[in-house]
């Protein structure tokens, strides 16, 4: 198939739906698929030079000028002609709250009969009078779109908004847990690190987080080591270094800086757990890679983290900052209750195992989305490109 991903937000930028349009983009061009991503992000000098014939393609109509990484959001007129022209067998647009291309090219895209499939990759809650209100003007919940959203919380989240009966699939985002699985080695029960890998922006409290660690390190004993490490960039880093300093926790509170997924991949073989302290997270990208390290993974309930994490076996889900603070500190206590956390997934009601999130699994449900949306555009759909097994797939 042709495919066009469309995304306000994508690399030289970094976050969730940055590397989740990456990933499954290099994933169907493995496939046999000729992809294209169509992003508000311009290029900067340190990406590499346009695609050769075989290779990901990616058009910014953006200039080129600006911060690097910044979203250009005046260029989405621009990426929505591009993806009126490309000639395209299906759409497949990715949204979060704001994101006026992904919603300028889903319009364009269904309403002249392209296939079009929306993925939304954050919560709506907050937003539902907004895009109600917007459908009274638009009548945006009547086009021909097939609706997906990256967890069971954004789902629900989405079909707060949508009209009653209308499908929405759980389309996840995907890992390759093969490079995040670590060897077991010793560990010392007087020292724990905890570990949290995140934008430093307020909508994922890393404030907060801070506050969290602060009534931890008082609840803990003297005699056990308690150490932090924070990986990310953002707005809040100075607010951060701020409040350390305050406090005085910059003897054991580290804010790292962006890392890449090796360097992160060594803080998590030295780390014991990993603490997502986002209300809003419609997935968890990076807790579900720590939970393939072996890390337990402490997180709020009705979160996407709640597929993939089933309380009391894999890791814990809390409902307040206190509650965090408190299953931070008893686990800290209790070197032999993290090192059951630790073990394997086993099946439940709860969350699924980390094997269920491959890139193999994805892509055969995005297949299964794909044919539904060119069933309702009454588009042919290519016979099934999905292999038993894919290459490695390039790290962002």
């Amino acid at each position: 198939m042709r495919i066009a991903h469309v995304t306000d937000c994508y690399l030289p930028r970094l976050g969730g739906i940055e590397r989740q349009v990456q990933g499954l983009a290099t994933a169907q061009l493995a496939a046999g698929h000729q992809v294209t991503v169509i992003t508000s992000v311009p290029a900067n000098a340190s990406l590499p030079a346009p695609a050769e014939p075989g290779e990901l393609t990616v058009l910014r109509p953006a200039e080129s000028s600006g911060r690097p990484g910044s979203i250009r959001y005046l260029s989405s007129l621009r990426g929505r002609q591009a993806v009126r022209r490309g000639g395209y067998d299906l759409v497949h647009v990715h949204a979060s709250t704001f994101s006026p291309l992904a919603y300028l090219a889903a319009g364009a895209a269904s309403r002249s009969g392209m296939a079009t499939v929306a993925t939304l990759h954050s919560l709506w809650s907050y937003a539902t009078p907004i895009f109600r209100g917007a459908d009274a003007a638009l009548d945006w919940r009547a086009w021909p779109i097939t609706w997906t959203a990256v967890s069971t919380a954004a789902a629900d989240s989405l079909s707060q908004v949508l009209r009653p009966g209308v499908e929405i699939s759980v389309l996840a985002n995907g890992v390759s847990p093969e490079r995040w699985r670590l060897p077991p080695r010793p560990r010392d029960p007087e020292r724990v690190v905890i570990v949290s890998v995140m934008r430093l922006a307020a909508r994922k409290r890393p404030m907060q987080l801070l506050k969290v660690l602060r009534a931890v390190r008082a609840q803990v004993p003297a005699g056990i080591s308690v150490q932090a490490q924070i990986i990310g960039a953002g707005p809040q880093r100075d607010a951060m270094l701020a409040y350390l300093r305050r406090h005085r926790m910059t003897g054991w509170v580290e804010l790292t800086g962006q890392l890449d997924q090796p360097a992160i991949r060594d803080r998590f073989a030295d780390a014991d757990l990993y603490v997502s302290p986002a209300t809003l997270e419609s997935f968890g990208i990076a807790a579900l890679e720590a939970r393939c390290a072996g890390l337990p993974v402490l997180a709020f309930a009705g979160t996407g983290v709640s597929d993939f994490i089933e309380h009391g076996h894999n890791g814990l889900l809390v409902r307040s900052d206190d509650q965090l603070a408190t299953a931070l500190a008893r686990l800290a206590c209790s070197p032999a209750e993290r090192a059951r956390l630790s073990g394997p997934t086993p099946p439940g009601a709860g969350g699924g195992s980390e094997s269920g999130y491959t890139w193999d699994q994805v892509l055969q449900t995005c297949e299964q989305v794909y044919r539904r949306a060119c069933e309702q555009a009454s588009r042919p759909m290519p016979p099934a490109l999905v292999p038993g097994s894919l290459p490695a797939l390039p790290s962002p």
